[in-house]
């Protein structure tokens, strides 16, 4: 596929403060990519340099094969056809829904007739025709929102910047308007960077997440091979729900095993070398009846236990460590109970701690 956005040792500092370091990203045409990281990694100020907000210290970015920055091109923001939807909105309060969408079609040339069809196709792309004359005053978050999301489209961008635009949404909107976006960004093949510190939001939109941390991505790829083959323990424990015990790895007679105080686990080889620092990863969702895997079986007492809807989130004490386990029922606090955990979902990663 064609790389559509390249940001190429990308470096940033504010002040003496590193806050992008040598970072590369490249997203394809048609292709959304989720960056996730903590408060403070980086990830808005990536966005900024990519819109032209900002200017890198050092590096090179491309758009649609164009470059846009780099230290003998510097285009303006205002040329590079790339949209922005904001996690506040950012739409002007004394103009209609309409007249916020239109405002910056009547700086590209466009007859008016021609900017009120724009208009009045992505206000039905985004199911708010029937607002087109109210005052931001008169809508929702949500319908706000829809506004930012509309406004960027009208200007039929080569890419599409998200900073955390759901945010400020209460839980179930939030939801909502997820799927809506992504509906939105697939039936008009757009090319998108959606930035957030969610990572069921980042799961649920992404064709690829990258997980920064410290101004560096330290892993790029499908939500499936971040969420069950992470390259370390960073990102698994990011990426939520995460049982990570250090230890060792030592060949038996059925396989490699983990081996930690009190434990000693069957494990999925990940290549890692076994001279490095080791954890064992186990999400909570992994865990099943003892008898399944009687040579994963670990045993140990209820410390808490909340319900969850689908299932009830259990903490246990084994071998002076703490699991937390997805329980198919109700568990009493200092009830013992035993659970197993299949050999290939035991993840060996990195420690790093």
């Amino acid at each position: 596929m064609t790389n559509w956005l390249v940001c190429r040792a990308i470096d940033k500092q504010l002040g003496s403060k590193p806050i992008l370091r040598t970072l590369d990203l490249r997203v394809s045409r048609g292709e959304i990519v989720s960056i996730l990281g903590p408060s403070g990694s980086g990830k808005t100020t990536l966005m900024r340099l990519i819109t032209g907000l900002d200017d890198p210290d050092g590096g090179e970015i491309e758009i649609a094969g164009r470059t846009v920055w780099s230290r003998s091109v510097q285009v303006k923001t205002e040329r590079r056809r790339v949209g922005l939807v904001f996690q506040d909105y950012a739409i002007w309060p004394h103009m209609t829904v309409a007249a916020n969408i239109a405002f910056g079609l009547r700086f590209g040339g466009m007859s008016r007739g021609d900017r009120e069809a724009r208009v009045r196709q992505v206000l039905a792309a985004v199911h708010i025709s029937e607002l087109s004359e109210r005052f931001p005053d008169q809508l929702s978050g949500g319908q706000q929102q829809r506004v930012a999301l509309a406004r960027s489209l009208a200007a039929r961008p080569e890419l599409l910047l998200l900073d955390e635009p759901l945010s400020n949404l209460d839980a179930g909107l939030r939801e909502d308007l997820r799927f809506e976006i992504l509906d939105i960004i697939r039936t008009h093949g757009i090319t998108a960077v959606y930035i957030t510190h969610d990572q069921s939001e980042a799961m649920a939109l992404a064709d690829r997440l990258a997980v920064i941390n410290g101004g560096r991505i330290l892993q790029i790829g499908t939500p499936e091979e971040l969420y069950h083959r992470p390259n370390s323990s960073f990102v698994a424990s990011f990426l939520g729900g995460a049982n990570l015990v250090p230890g060792a790895v030592a060949s038996g007679a059925d396989g490699l095993e983990f081996i930690a105080d009190g434990l000693r686990l069957r494990v999925r080889d990940s290549g890692i070398p076994k001279r490095s620092r080791l954890a064992m990863l186990m999400r909570p969702e992994d865990a099943v009846p003892a008898d399944r895997f009687p040579e994963n079986a670990l045993r140990g007492r209820v410390t808490s236990c909340a319900f969850l809807g689908r299932c009830w989130r259990v903490a246990v004490a084994v071998a002076g460590r703490e699991f937390r386990i997805d329980w198919h029922q109700r568990a009493a606090v200092a009830e013992e109970i035993a659970f197993s955990i299949a050999p290939d979902r035991c993840t060996l990663v990195p420690a790093e701690f």
